[in-house]
């Protein structure tokens, strides 16, 4: 039970979560129109604008280490991104989400290495299995979107560990300078899909909105939470996006799971909160999305 000095931080983390996974939700309806390419292009490319316009990185100048850690920081952000999205082409949200968040579990159980963390690998491996078709009445599942899934799952791993080798910067200059990166290695890719569609007032609207919902509005509340809550607490609260995401895909796209998809992804949270709970306040918790890593690096 959230104290009356955190409630309005603990309020700040759910709502970053349900704005991060909402967003996402409705983004997914640009699909028809410029692909998992085009829109994963669009929310990158638009909030690099809206970053760099807020924080006006280039003030603060940059050594020639920085620059190159950065840029390794931003194509991992930009690949990671790109194979979140295209995992969603063929995945419920929910199910995406729960395989993609084994990427910084293991970083979590591996920057700790204590007994207890076999249980936390159990529950993951078991929330894989059930989604997987490895067991019993698994749903099948589309092989290259699992693919993506995974690739994005380490990805987020490889972000977390270079994001923290930029964790001396400032971070709005290198949230920023690294999702300007990230745009500019998805554009190639972006805009054979996009094309002419850059136009359509429409799209750029549901895009904008997009890049809003799920980049802005959560790293800002996010930042604000961890300066308020102790990084356990945060990391716990965090660790509901799966199943947010999952109720957000069935209202929002009607992509319903099953009992056993439900079961793997409680599986996968648990195992997340039990290495938040048990990991030591200077080792690696879990961040259950990607501005909540940009958040831990700097606190």
């Amino acid at each position: 039970m959230a104290s009356g000095s955190n409630l309005l931080p603990c309020l700040a983390v759910l709502t970053s979560i349900i704005s991060l996974t909402v967003g996402t939700s409705f983004g997914k309806h640009l699909f028809a129109s410029v692909g998992p390419e085009g829109t994963s292009s669009l929310r990158v490319g638009i909030a690099a604008l809206l970053m760099l316009a807020f924080w006006r990185p280039w003030k603060q100048p940059l050594d020639k280490d920085a620059v190159k850690r950065i840029g390794i920081y931003g194509l991992v952000m930009g690949c990671m991104n790109f194979c979140f999205y295209m995992s969603l082409d063929t995945l419920p949200i929910g199910i995406a989400i729960a395989i993609e968040f084994t990427g910084p579990l293991v970083v979590a159980i591996l920057s700790s290495r204590k007994a207890l963390d076999f249980v936390w690998i159990i529950l993951a491996v078991t929330g894989l299995a059930l989604l997987l078709p490895v067991t019993p009445g698994a749903v099948s599942l589309n092989p290259v979107g699992v693919a993506f899934a995974f690739a994005a799952a380490t990805l987020w791993a490889l972000y977390i560990v270079f994001g923290k080798r930029v964790g001396h910067l400032p971070a709005g200059q290198t949230t920023s300078y690294g999702m300007t990166i990230g745009a500019i290695l998805l554009f190639p890719f972006g805009i054979t899909h996009v094309g002419a569609k850059v136009l359509d007032p429409h799209i750029m609207a549901s895009a904008l909105g997009l890049a809003i919902a799920s980049s802005a509005i959560p790293y800002t509340l996010e930042m604000y939470a961890l300066k308020k809550l102790p990084r356990n607490t945060f990391s716990i609260l965090l660790s509901l996006e799966p199943a947010v995401g999952a109720i957000s895909g069935m209202l929002i796209l009607s992509e319903n799971l099953t009992l056993q998809q439900w079961i793997a992804i409680a599986s996968v949270m648990l195992a997340s909160i039990g290495s938040a709970i048990t990991s030591k306040p200077h080792e690696v918790t879990v961040p259950d999305s990607k501005e909540a890593a940009d958040a831990e690096i700097v606190a």
